[in-house]
């Protein structure tokens, strides 16, 4: 009995925490390890349990597994890929606080994921845990000192990794400040980490102040059914989900995967809002798709998706200057009252205004 207990543990899929891990597991061969190991020197190694379980080891190159398992790709830097590419660096005036734009600040207060994306825009900050409960406490006077802040992001790492404790900490230091009318949250944790969506987890963020979650999810396979109940869990509890993307080569630059990522996300009640040109962090340039692809993608979608399936097609200009939006231009002035418009099926048409 013992024995047969032991098997059934065995199969059970296992976190994976190292190059050595993945080599035990069967996701990378013995020849792979010594450039997995070099890679993961600058972005640790984190897959959950519940993500290996959704990778065959036979298929290394599936749109979940290209995600998390490292490769000695990422080894080869480009000239103009950047360490910090979309510039937090300037615009963090203190630890934890990123203020890039007039009326909403990034609150950081952990920089742990339970997983790390191989194509991380912050690869070279994660995996340094929680801000220092001093430098919280600094970040949060910041955010009451500006009024002029109206919303709170909170990202990183990934907030909904932290304790329901420490969270409700945070919550409710928000929700005390009578000009930040609205938090919100960046997370993966539904999708990758689906037990973590507990009662407990809703409680803490459940305050006056609307806190919206914005999941980040990259294919339809990681829309599993224990993934389906976490973000119904908070959907029911009132928040509101919106979903950012990231566009990557390989995994979701077709315009039917990406529609069928985009309707799923509708289905669970998760409205779409960004896809992200791939950022040019060191080490992703096989990540990257041109932004010609993306436009493209977007087109399709047009009008052959409901509008509750189009996300916004985003460019972080590197150096921190912000995000833009990338997507084809449909409208082309000639003059001051005469426009060329082209509709979804590519037909122009002259709009005088």
């Amino acid at each position: 009995m013992k024995a047969a207990r032991n098997l059934v543990q065995s199969l059970q899929p296992q976190a994976i925490t190292s190059p050595e891990d993945l080599l035990t597991a069967g996701f990378i061969p013995p020849d792979h390890l010594a450039a997995v190991t070099e890679a993961s020197a600058t972005l640790p190694v984190s897959i959950t349990s519940h993500i290996t379980g959704l990778i065959d080891p036979a298929s290394p190159d599936g749109p979940v597994a290209k995600q998390f398992i490292p490769t000695g790709l990422e080894n080869t830097k480009q000239d103009e890929e950047l360490a910090d590419p979309i510039g937090d660096i300037p615009h963090s005036p203190i630890a934890g606080i990123v203020h890039r734009y007039p009326d909403r600040v990034l609150l950081t207060p952990v920089l742990t994921c339970p997983v790390y994306c191989r194509f991380c825009f912050r690869r070279e900050a994660v995996g340094d845990g929680l801000l220092a409960l001093v430098e919280l406490d600094a970040a949060l006077d910041y955010i009451r000192n500006h009024s002029e802040i109206w919303e709170v992001i909170l990202s990183g790492g990934d907030p909904l990794i932290m304790s329901p404790r420490r969270l409700t900490q945070i919550i409710d230091a928000l929700d005390e400040i009578d000009h930040v009318a609205v938090i919100r949250i960046h997370t993966r944790v539904p999708v990758v980490d689906p037990k973590r969506i507990t009662d407990s987890l809703v409680t803490a963020l459940k305050r006056k102040t609307p806190v919206f979650i914005v999941l980040h999810c990259n294919h339809a396979d990681e829309m599993v059914v224990e993934a389906e109940q976490a973000i119904a869990t908070l959907v029911d509890n009132g928040f509101p989900m919106l979903s950012q993307s990231v566009l990557l080569k390989g995994i979701n630059d077709d315009p039917d995967v990406m529609a069928a990522l985009m309707k799923k996300l509708v289905s669970c009640r998760v409205k779409p809002y960004y896809l992200h040109h791939g950022d040019k962090a060191q080490g992703t340039s096989h990540f990257r798709t041109t932004i010609a692809t993306g436009r493209a993608i977007i087109a399709r979608l047009r009008g052959r998706l409901s509008g509750l399936c189009q996300p916004s097609y985003m460019l972080d200009i590197p150096g921190g200057h912000g995000k833009v939006p990338a997507a084809e231009a449909y409208l082309q002035v000639t003059d001051d009252s005469r426009w060329v418009v082209k509709d979804w099926q590519g037909n122009t048409h002259i709009y005088h205004d």
